[in-house]
């Protein structure tokens, strides 16, 4: 038996230069991953965690470079190694799962394709073999019907399928490591839970040792034999999984910890008085073919749905992807066409048309999962935020100045850094600016589409906090889409269950997180808030 580890981090550094300065991302970092264990690298944005990882393969820009360090691989430092023997490793002894499959898959290859140029690379299959290993990795990594999906474009599957098609590319050569960089970061709490499940079998299955990179701790305490604290580079704890959550040394650890959102939703007046009501309201998008275009069926994405939201309240909207929770926030605020009643602070909104709905839509505004990508990048934060106050012709423009600096200051940023542009601003920064930009036109109601959940925990944290003081200061009224339970538990005062468009449970929140009646909201439950997902002992010591 040999105590020698899978992969060795000595002592590495990582700096980035730049055309003026150059700026230290991993400062001598030195850990191990041994043979059939879960290491998880944790820590916020800009920690190092994925510099790190990607150091392992090499995978880094050419402006980046390694001042101190080895990284052995059996002994073997692979800083060291020239590009022949990088491809030898890459993707065959070591594989790599990115965080967003629908950027990593090529969409312009079918999954067939894709898998099958890894193996044809890598074991030199030909075309017959490659499509029999293909169809097996896809059965391995719970694909349903996979000679059916071989054909499939990445656009054509859902978020869950094209990680597990991730998943399969990366061990089409049953690597010794695998290294996932946020692999659940954009999925579905039930779908998230079923990746986890599956890597764990996986990792069981095949012997291979895993490395996490996340900063999802409730996933890490699901999976992880192991934990690394990183923070600004550094590694500031590292121990057994059980061990650090029980009892955290560092402080920055134990803020982590902490940092899940938590309290409760802002006090409000159970006498309101209503500012939305829908009734039937139905989204049916035609599925027309032939010639002519007729109508043959429709794709049902909301059916029936009926609520009222009170001013000051906050109506939390949760179910899977593909649930129908989006479509429903965009019809309320005539952003798709629907059926059924709509009415808003006294008016229907349903008969109405767009030019007519325009000068109302003040009143209601919208804040998107994405900052970065709902935010012009052509655009300084104060043209931005400015620019709902032009298109409605509010103020002259010292006075719409004024109202940025305001709004700027409500949500927590200097007043002074609004002549840059969003690149130059963290997630969470520009989160609240996207915020700022809804708020700066005073509405009545916001809905919030997943507003935190491309955001780290603590920041989310911070989001949530914002959220809440705007809501108590403004008696605003929130529609909050998301799939993260957490953050809906801290906000929501009732909750709406959506399943395949239809509303499957709805009432006071409080109630139905301690009281499920639905099946399928019992399952979001559990999805969300479970135990690990396996006992996170040490792996077997394996023969080197």
């Amino acid at each position: 038996m040999s105590e020698q580890p899978l992969i060795r981090i000595d002592n590495l550094s990582v700096a980035f230069r730049s055309e003026h300065e150059e700026v230290m991302a991993v400062r001598q970092v030195s850990l191990d991953i041994r043979a059939g264990e879960t290491l998880a690298l944790v820590g916020e944005s800009g920690s190092g965690k994925s510099v790190t990882a990607h150091s392992i393969l090499r995978l880094l820009p050419s402006l980046a470079h390694h001042p101190t360090g080895r990284i052995l691989y059996k002994g073997e430092d692979l800083l060291l190694a020239n590009e022949r023997r990088l491809r030898q490793v890459r993707g065959n002894r070591i594989s790599m799962i990115f965080q967003e499959p629908m950027s990593s898959l090529n969409p312009l290859h079918s999954v067939e394709r894709q898998i099958n140029e890894v193996l044809v690379l890598h074991k030199g299959l030909d075309k017959k073999a490659a499509r029999a290993r293909t169809l097996e990795l896809l059965d391995l990594v719970g694909i349903p019907e996979p000679a059916k999906r071989l054909s499939a474009y990445p656009h054509e599957l859902s978020g869950g399928q094209r990680q597990r098609v991730m998943i399969a590319m990366a061990l089409a050569n049953e690597p010794e490591l695998l290294i996932a960089d946020e692999p659940t970061t954009a999925l579905d709490v039930t779908v998230q839970l079923k990746i986890l499940e599956l890597l764990k079998s996986l990792q069981e299955k095949l012997g291979m040792a895993l490395l996490l990179i996340s900063h999802d701790l409730n996933l890490v305490r699901r999976i992880a034999h192991r934990v690394c604290v990183m923070y600004q580079g550094c590694v500031v704890e590292e121990n057994d999984c059980a061990t650090l959550f029980a009892d955290p040394q560092h402080e920055y650890t134990q803020r982590l910890i902490a940092a899940d959102p938590t309290g409760n939703p802002v006090k409000v007046d159970a006498e309101a008085p209503v500012i939305m009501r829908t009734e039937q309201l139905k989204v049916w998008f035609p599925i027309r073919q032939g010639i002519l275009r007729r109508t043959v069926d429709h794709v049902k994405a909301v059916t029936d749905a009926s609520f009222t939201l009170k001013q000051g309240h906050t109506l939390g909207i949760v179910g899977e992807s593909g649930s129908g929770k989006t479509t429903l926030g965009l019809a309320l605020l005539r952003l798709v066409e629907s059926q059924g009643l709509i009415e808003c602070n006294g008016q229907r909104l349903d008969g109405l048309s767009q030019d007519d709905v325009r000068p109302m839509r003040r009143q209601f505004q919208v804040v998107f999962q994405d900052p970065f990508g709902s935010l012009s990048p052509r655009m300084s934060v104060a043209q931005i935020i400015s620019e709902g106050l032009e298109i409605h012709k509010i103020g002259n423009e010292q006075e719409r100045e004024e109202m940025v600096i305001q709004a700027l200051q409500e949500v927590g940023l200097d007043p002074a850094t609004r002549h840059r542009y969003p690149h130059e601003f963290s997630g969470g920064q520009r989160q609240r600016i996207a915020i700022a930009r809804a708020l700066v036109l005073k509405p009545s109601l916001i809905l919030l589409d997943e507003p935190t959940s491309a955001l780290d925990r603590t920041v989310q944290s911070q989001v949530v906090e914002l959220l809440r003081d705007l809501q108590a200061r403004h008696n605003l009224s929130y529609l909050f889409i998301s799939h993260d339970l957490a953050v809906v538990r801290a906000l929501s005062h009732e909750l709406m269950v959506i399943r395949q468009g239809h509303i499957v449970e709805q009432g006071s929140a409080s109630t139905i997180f301690a009281s499920p009646q639905h099946d399928y909201t019992r399952q979001l439950l559990e999805a969300a808030f479970a135990h690990p997902v396996s006992v996170n002992k040490a792996p077997t010591p394996v023969a080197q």
